[in-house]
């Protein structure tokens, strides 16, 4: 006798779907020239200013221009205009960026194997490191991406600053006198800026800060504009390392 109950058949398995395709070189780039976008906004507005700032001030217009295409270290231009700007001489001037700037040598260090082996693209590629190009390249997963945030991000940063600067350059001739815009505020508000973030996380960085200022002040009646600048990097002999710091509170 058949049981009255019939045996339901098994539905067919689905397709398992297949994985989806890897991301192509080309969507890769776009996506980083996307994140790196801003990054660039914002550098040729700072870009607009430092140009504009320096020709109004008095500078030959070739003056922004040249140092942004040969120096190419935004902090480290603001500080030896401003001291060009304040009176100070050349040897001043140059002296203060350079060492604003000692910082990229560390940068070097950490996308050297980014950067690649051939002498062209060492070269290249140690005029174009900034704080944003190397955070933004060692921010990636893998070293070929590392590889081509820094070229996108470097060469775009690249560009942008310098068509901001010649901008600014333009428009800062038909300014005249910048007390008349406060624009002559540009610099000390952007070297805040730079500083703020470091001040904020280190209090050994703050009492450094705090001395160098110090010693600035006292100095500036009687030396010539720019020195005060070099004698705050004085306060620097009361900075000791993580370890050091470390070992006297044990």
């Amino acid at each position: 006798m058949r049981s009255p109950q019939r045996t339901t058949p098994t539905p067919p398995t689905p397709p398992t779907p297949s994985a989806p395709p890897a991301p192509s070189g080309m969507s890769e780039d776009r996506t980083l020239v996307r994140d790196a976008s801003l990054v660039w906004l914002a550098s040729g507005v700072v870009g607009v200013s430092f140009g504009a700032v320096s020709v109004a001030g008095g500078l030959p217009l070739w003056v922004p221009v040249l140092m942004s295409v040969l120096v190419y270290a935004g902090s480290a231009q603001f500080s030896a205009v401003g001291v060009l700007l304040a009176g100070g001489g050349p040897v001043a001037a140059a002296a203060t960026g350079l060492l604003l700037n000692t910082r990229t040598a560390a940068f070097g260090l950490a996308v050297a194997e980014i950067l690649g082996t051939g002498r062209a693209a060492r070269f290249l590629g140690a005029h174009l490191i900034t704080d944003e190009t190397v955070a933004f390249a060692l921010a990636q997963s893998d070293p070929v991406r590392q590889r081509r945030a820094f070229w996108i991000s470097g060469l775009g940063l690249f560009a942008v600053w310098n068509i901001g600067v010649l901008a600014g350059a333009l428009a800062g001739g038909a300014l005249g006198d910048t007390a008349r815009y406060g624009l002559d505020a540009a610099f000390p508000a952007v070297l805040v800026d730079l500083v703020l973030p470091a001040l904020r996380a280190d209090a050994a960085v703050r009492r450094c800060a705090l001395v160098g200022a110090a010693l600035a002040l006292a100095v500036t009646p009687a030396v010539p504009a720019g020195v005060p600048v070099l004698v705050a990097l004085a306060g620097l002999f009361l900075h000791r390392g993580p370890a050091a710091r470390k070992e006297a509170s044990a």
